[in-house]
């Protein structure tokens, strides 16, 4: 690891983490409660993928929308009106939409192979800002002089790299630049985050043999055809799948390359200084496990 004992780390001029895990586990709360205390710099894939990565994709998707109707497409033709993505931080319902969910397009749905080639240009964009956090710690250094820098991850970085070899090599990048930081829930959690995912099913980045075995399996235990699937019905379907494939993952991923903390840990965290502390004792809780 980055720092091999909590005092290493309590004591590091420069301290650099990558916090991932389930999505609502409080990934993105804790690194704004870090940006916020003004020491450290923020990085968040999600928004580095739906700027850098997707920007232009999700921008024409608005065009060709607005393109069918007719006064807004006159505009659109002589320059008179600005199409634009406010992605931000804690909005990034611009890339959501775009990924969409497969099924009927009355409902919604797009036909299935648009679906994967849209989730393999979030694959490839996620890839991208992976590897971006290398430049982002030396910027966030040399033009805003932060010595401190959390790498806010998306859920689906466990199915950007294979968590299983230790010899990752996107993996061992990042881990050679930050400490990994697991962010564990319990059943209880899952069950809330379906809970939650039920009331407002949202679109999913998944490994692409995965997504493609979940989609012939749902065919086959819901007896539809693709175009009669219901996008949230399936999008819910598979979320519960993905939380059960996922877990492991992120497992692997903290034995192999990093730390676990639990989310109820988390989420009494209020400053900066209860996070380093929280990290510290994650740090010696990991090197106890190892053999000297």
């Amino acid at each position: 690891m980055l720092y091999d004992s909590g005092e290493a780390w309590l004591n590091a001029p420069q301290k650099r983490v990558l916090l991932f895990g389930m999505s609502g586990l409080g990934k993105t709360h804790l690194a704004s409660m870090l940006r916020r205390g003004g020491d450290w710099f923020h990085y968040s894939v999600d928004y580095r993928i739906g700027t850098r990565y997707m920007g232009e994709y999700i921008v024409d998707n608005f065009k060709r929308e607005a393109m069918r109707n007719p006064f807004l497409a006159d505009l659109l033709r002589s320059d008179s009106i600005y199409i634009a993505s406010n992605i931000t931080f804690d909005n990034l319902a611009p890339l959501s939409s775009y990924l969409g969910k497969p099924g009927d397009p009355e409902k919604g749905g797009l036909p299935f192979t648009e679906y994967m080639r849209r989730q393999e240009q979030h694959r490839e964009g996620e890839i991208g800002a992976l590897r971006d956090t290398v430049y982002f710690i030396r910027r966030a250094k040399e033009i805003y002089d932060y010595d401190h820098f959390v790498c806010d991850t998306g859920g689906s970085i466990c199915e950007v790299i294979d968590p299983f070899d230790p010899a990752d090599p996107l993996m061992n990048l990042l881990a050679a630049h930050h400490l990994p930081v697991w962010i564990r829930g319990t059943e209880d959690h899952v069950e809330e985050l379906i809970r939650r995912f039920r009331q407002a099913p949202k679109p999913m980045y998944y490994e692409p043999d995965f997504l493609r075995r979940l989609w012939q399996d749902y065919l086959a235990e819901k007896n539809v055809r693709e175009e009669e699937v219901d996008p949230d019905d399936f999008a819910v379907w598979a979320y519960v799948r993905a939380m059960a494939h996922r877990q492991p993952r992120y497992e692997a991923m903290a034995r192999n390359w990093g730390v676990t903390v639990e989310a109820d840990e988390v989420a009494r965290i209020s400053s900066p200084e209860e996070f380093e502390r929280l990290l510290a004792l994650a740090i010696d809780r990991e090197k106890a496990k190892k053999p000297a």
